[in-house]
C-alpha cells in the first residue's frame, strides 16, 4: 500500500471510529456537573465539559480554597454558572445531587469518589490510574456494574486521531508479527533538596488532602502538583505515565493482563522528599508477546523523532513508534519502502483530546452503551503499573492470575493489592 492510498483508507478508519460514539450530542439536555479536584488539569477537563454545551456546572469541591479560587476565576470566563463551593465530597455530593462527577483528585482518593458518586446515581469521568492499590480498581469496576453508571477513564489517547489511525495500521498486520513492544518516558527533573515540614497555607485542610492515607507533614514540594513523588497518594512515574501507554498496548493485543511481572530499579539520587523510583526498568511477560517499560526523571534521552514518550511495537517488517507531539511513524525493514508517518491532531491548550473523551462519555449516558475508554481498560491498564511496583516493592517477579485477581502463590505479595485506610474510612469491596 502506498502513502496516499494508506491515508485514505486510515483517515476512512479514523472518521467511522471516532463518529461512533465520541463527536456529536444528540440531546442538548443539560447534565449537572460536579468537579472534585480542582487543580489544574481539573480546571482543563472542566474546561471542555463547559465547552460542550451540555453541562451545568452546580459544584466545586477542592481540600485548598486557593485551588478552588483559581478554578473560579477561569470558570467565570467560560460561563455564567454558579456552583456551589465544598471541601468534602460527600457534602458535595449529597446536597448537589451531580448527574456526572469529575475526578481529578490525587490517586488515593480515585477509589472511595469514584464509588460514591456512583452510588449516589451519578455517572463519572474518573483520572488515570483508576486507583492508587489493585484492589481498588476491582471494587471501583463493580460498583460501576452494580450501578449501571457509565465511568469512563480519561485516556485521551484511546481518542486522539493519530492514535486512532495508527492502531488500525498495528492491527492491519502491516508491522508484521510483533513480539516486542517497548514503552517509555524520559525526561529531566530539577534536583531539589529536602525541605523541613511547613506550616499550612491559609485555607487548606490537610487532613483531609491525605484521607485514609497515613498523615504526613506537609510540604509544598508535595502539594499543589508533586503528589506523584509520593507513595503515600500515588504511585510515581509508572503510575503516572505508563497508565496511558499500557492502554494503547492492551487496546492493540487480545490480552488482557500479562503473566509475569519483574521490576527493578536504582538507588535514590536525589536529597529531596520524593520516594518513588527516579529510574525504573519493569518486563512484563504476556502469552504471545513481551512488554519492557522504561522511565528516567534523570535524562531526557531523545530518540527519533525527537519523542521522549511513546511505545515501539518492534515486528518482522519494521518498528511502530506510537507517539505524542510526532505522531506515529513507521520505519519497514525493507531498503525499498519508505517511512510512513502521520502527524497528530491535538487540541490546545494542552496537547491533548479531552473533548473527545467528554463527548464518548455522554453518547454513552445517552445511549447506555459502554464508553470506549471504559473502567474496564482503565482498570487493566492501571493493574500493568501497580503489579510493576509490586514487584519492585519485593524485590522479585510475581505471577499474575487476572481471573482470580491475586498473585499467584505468594501471600506476602496479595497482602499488598489492598493497604490500610486511617482513620474512619473504610476500604472499598
Amino acid at each position: 500500500m502506498n502513502r496516499q492510498d494508506f491515508i485514505k483508507t486510515s483517515a476512512l478508519a479514523t472518521a467511522g471510529i471516532i463518529s461512533r460514539p465520541f463527536i456529536t450530542f444528540a440531546n442538548q439536555s443539560k447534565y449537572k456537573v460536579a468537579l472534585i479536584g480542582c487543580g489544574w488539569w481539573g480546571t482543563n477537563i472542566l474546561r471542555e465539559a463547559v465547552a460542550s454545551g451540555v453541562s451545568n456546572v452546580v459544584a466545586l469541591c477542592d481540600v485548598d480554597e486557593n485551588q478552588i479560587k483559581t478554578c473560579q476565576n477561569e470558570l467565570k470566563t467560560w460561563t455564567s454558572d454558579q456552583p456551589k463551593v465544598f471541601k468534602d465530597f460527600r457534602e458535595c455530593i449529597k446536597n448537589t445531587k451531580p448527574d456526572i462527577v469529575i475526578n481529578a483528585t490525587p490517586d488515593h482518593w480515585h477509589a472511595l469518589i469514584a464509588i460514591e458518586a456512583m452510588k449516589s446515581g451519578a455517572h463519572v469521568f474518573l483520572e488515570k490510574p483508576i486507583g492508587h492499590t489493585i484492589k481498588e480498581g476491582s471494587a471501583i469496576l463493580k460498583t460501576a456494574r452494580d450501578t449501571g453508571k457509565m465511568c469512563i477513564v480519561d485516556f485521551h489517547r484511546r481518542y486522539s486521531p493519530h492514535n486512532v489511525s495508527g492502531m488500525e495500521f498495528l492491527k492491519s498486520g502491516k508491522v508484521g508479527h510483533i513480539s516486542e513492544v517497548r514503552a517509555f518516558v524520559n525526561y529531566a527533573q530539577g534536583f531539589g533538596e529536602q525541605k523541613p515540614s511547613e506550616p499550612l497555607p491559609e485555607g487548606m485542610d490537610w487532613d483531609m488532602y491525605c484521607g485514609p492515607a497515613k498523615l504526613i507533614p506537609y510540604h509544598s514540594d508535595i502539594h499543589p502538583r508533586a503528589w506523584r513523588r509520593q507513595r503515600n497518594f500515588a504511585n510515581g512515574t509508572l503510575g503516572d505515565w505508563a497508565p496511558h501507554w499500557f492502554d494503547q498496548i492492551l487496546w492493540w493485543t487480545e490480552e488482557n493482563a500479562p503473566k509475569k511481572i519483574f521490576s527493578t530499579s536504582t538507588k535514590k539520587s536525589r536529597d529531596n522528599i520524593q520516594d518513588v523510583p527516579e529510574n525504573q526498568l519493569v518486563t512484563y511477560e504476556f502469552e504471545s508477546f513481551i512488554c519492557f517499560w522504561e522511565h528516567s526523571i534523570n535524562n531526557k534521552r531523545p530518540v527519533q523523532q525527537g519523542e521522549n514518550v511513546g511505545a515501539y511495537f518492534h515486528g518482522t517488517e519494521g518498528t511502530f513508534h506510537m507517539g505524542w507531539h510526532g505522531g506515529w511513524t513507521f520505519y519497514p525493514h525493507s531498503k525499498n519502502a519508505s517511512i510512513i508517518h502521520e502527524d497528530p491532531q491535538l487540541d490546545l491548550p494542552d496537547g491533548q483530546n479531552i473533548k473527545l473523551v467528554w463527548a464518548d462519555l455522554i453518547k454513552s449516558i445517552e445511549s447506555g452503551k459502554i464508553p470506549h475508554a471504559d473502567i474496564k481498560h482503565g482498570r487493566y491498564a492501571t493493574n500493568m503499573s501497580l503489579l510493576g511496583m509490586l514487584s519492585n516493592d519485593l524485590g522479585r517477579s510475581i505471577i499474575w492470575d487476572d481471573e482470580k485477581d491475586m498473585v499467584v502463590g505468594d501471600v506476602d505479595a496479595n497482602k499488598l493489592l489492598r493497604r490500610d485506610y486511617r482513620g474512619e474510612w473504610v476500604y472499598p469491596s
